[in-house]
Formats: structure tokens, sequence, C-alpha cells
């Protein structure tokens, strides 16, 4: 049996509210809006509530009366709920004991800036965890290699390398010269001051072996194969090739990760030397041609100024930054999901997330070895 509702009018000012069959949570109830038309249709100063053949009920019959009590005091007409069973009475009188609080079925927020802090904290936390077990699993990876019971491909490697290293040769040395000019040509300005000008060859050599040849290299490599590694990766895993490794027993991490950090920790040690001669030479060609230091002078002053220390601290460096470079293309190409827009987002995020490492590596690199004297 369903809920019934029906009205009657014992006189000109009560409209009485008859309520009977089953007034359940589980069953199709009459709305209040029925008891808000009738009173637009013939207004009445008091409302009787009654249910002479009302069987059942729960709390979705409180949800109606509660409705209607909040209605009749809208319009300022007395509400008359003597009719009603005495338990819906002493239910509706505990829910009336204590006010309710304002708002409190609001839902509380916090402050925009403050619920931007906390989502920014705990993506960076979520983030600096994945790195870190990403991380974990590339070590253990690193190790099966050592012990020859890694599984990847060697041709694979092998590739990498020449992608790496022999094809990066040209725009690494179009930069490394540049930056080898400009460095010549800003400290010979400044030092022609003091009729210096012929240190020059230090500040180049001594800038490009222990700064500027590794940096540069790094962050070439970060925005030329970093982002590379991601899209790769990132298409892979969109098309769920990394899924059909994992399927197959074989780990991602040492059939397509492993090779790339391998290749770019090989690779970019010797680019960086390579990128150190060739600044070398951008200087010599500022410092000969436009200042007219001679040849012979100017790289005996680079040869003696620079030591040994000098190209290990810059090799160093790069090694460091060609494992920063391969990892964060790889993290963000495997946590690339969606569609080929997550791709895309996989190579920038790559590329601004290993610029970032090299920088601070960079700078811990100078306090490192400040404090070393080296």
């Amino acid at each position: 049996m369903g809920s019934e509702l029906a009205f009657a009018r014992p006189d000109e000012q009560t409209l009485e509210v008859r309520l009977g069959g089953d007034w359940l949570l589980a069953s199709a109830r009459p709305s209040p809006a029925d008891v808000a038309r009738e009173l637009e249709a013939r207004p009445a100063r008091r409302v009787r509530l009654s249910a002479p053949e009302l069987t059942s009920w729960d709390s979705g019959l409180l949800t109606f009366v509660q409705a209607v009590g909040d209605e009749c005091r809208s319009r300022a007409v007395a509400l008359d709920r003597a009719g009603l069973p005495e338990g819906v009475q002493k239910l509706l009188a505990l829910a009336e004991a204590v006010p309710e609080v304002h708002d409190a079925r609001g839902v509380v927020r916090a402050p925009d800036w403050l619920a931007g802090l906390g989502t920014f904290a705990l993506e960076q936390t979520r983030g600096g965890l994945d790195f870190l077990s990403f991380l974990g699993q590339v070590t253990l990876a690193f190790g099966r290699f050592v012990s020859m019971r890694a599984r990847y491909q060697s041709r694979d490697l092998w590739l990498l390398v020449q992608q790496c290293g022999v094809e990066a040769l040209p725009i690494v040395a179009l930069i490394s010269f540049l930056v080898g000019l400009i460095l010549a040509f800003v400290g010979a300005v400044q030092l022609r001051q003091f009729g210096a000008q012929v240190y020059v060859a230090d500040l180049v050599g001594l800038g490009m072996a222990r700064e500027m040849g590794a940096l540069m290299t790094g962050i070439l490599m970060a925005g030329r194969t970093g982002a590379a590694f991601a899209a790769q990766l990132g298409t892979m895993r969109v098309n769920e090739e990394v899924d059909a490794l994992q399927t197959l027993g074989i780990s991602p991490i040492e059939y397509l990760v492993l090779p790339r950090v391998l290749a770019l920790a090989l690779m970019l040690p010797l680019l960086c030397l390579f990128a150190d001669a060739i600044g070398i030479l951008g200087g010599g060609v500022v410092g000969i041609g436009i200042f007219h230091i001679e040849p012979t002078q100017y790289f005996l002053r680079t040869i003696h100024r620079i030591t040994l220390d000098d190209f290990l601290v810059g090799v160093a460096k790069s090694a460091v930054f060609g494992v920063l470079v391969a990892l964060a293309g790889c993290l963000r190409g495997l946590r690339a999901s969606g569609s080929a827009s997550a791709v895309g987002q996989a190579a920038t995020s790559a590329v601004v997330t290993g610029i970032v490492a090299i920088v601070c590596a960079d700078g811990i690199f100078a306090v490192v070895t400040t404090a070393l004297g080296i």
C-alpha cells in the first residue's frame, strides 16, 4: 500500500492534511509542494495534520512533516501536529529540542589559498615518494646489470648511445661555441679597462671546464633527449605496451629505463669534454680576432690555468646530470596516462624537472667542491 495524501476544509480558516498508507523512505511519497499548492489556491491560517489511516512510517514521514512545517512558517501559518501518532510527535520534539547550528548542513570550506597550499603540499609529497620509489627500482636494476642478470636488449643500448652521443654533437658544438664566445667577449670588455684582456683565456677556460661545459650540455640534453625519452615511454604507456611487458614478466625498468640511463651517463661526460674544447675555441676566436691576443699566448694561458681537477669536476657533474636527465624523462614518460595530450604533458614536465634537477645539483656541487677546496 502506497502513501496517501488528502485535503479537507473543516472551516474556512483551517486546512486539514490527512495522511494514510505507508510513509516509508523506500516507497514513493507525496511532495510537500502539494500542501504549498493547496495553500496558494485557498489560503488558511492553520494547517492540521492527521493520520487516521496511517499503517506504517519511518523517517520519510518525519522529513515530510518538517518540510510542511517550514512551508507553514514561511507563510505565517500555524501548524497543528496533534493528529499524528505519538511516536512521530516525540521524535519531532526531540529533533527540535536542540537548535540547529547555523550552516551546519553546509560544507565547511577552507580558504582558497589554504586549500591550494594543502593540495600543492600533498602533490609534492606524492611526487617525492614516487621519485624515491622509482629511484629504488632503477638502483636494483643497475645492481642486476652489474651482476649480468638484467634483461634488456644490447642493441637498444648501442642505438641509444648513438642517439645521445654522435647525433647530439652538432647542437652541442654550436651552443658551446656561442657560450665560449659570449664569455670571452663579456670578460674581455671588462678586463680591457685594466689592460688585462689576456686573462680572458683564464676566464673562458676555467668557466667552460668547471661550469658552463657541463651545465649547458646537461640543459641541452634535458630539452633534446629527456623530452624524447618521456615522449617515447609515454606513448608506450598510453598504447599499453608497458603493460604488455609486465604481463610477459619483463621489468619495464630493466628493459626500457636502464639502457637510457646508462646511455646518457656514458655519453654526457664525453659531450662535456667536447663542449669544453669547442667553448675554449670560441673564446679564442674573440680573444684572438677582436682583442688581438697572440694565439700562442691565448692557448698557453689556457693550458697553464686549467688543471686536471677542473676537468674532473666538470666530467663528474656531467655524469650526474646525465643520470638526472634520464631519470626525469623516464619517470615522466612511465607515469603518463590517458590520451595523446598526456604524452605532450609528460615531455614538457620532463624538461622542466630535468633542468631544475640540474641546477640544484650544480649548486650542491659548488658547495661541496668549495668545502673540499677543489
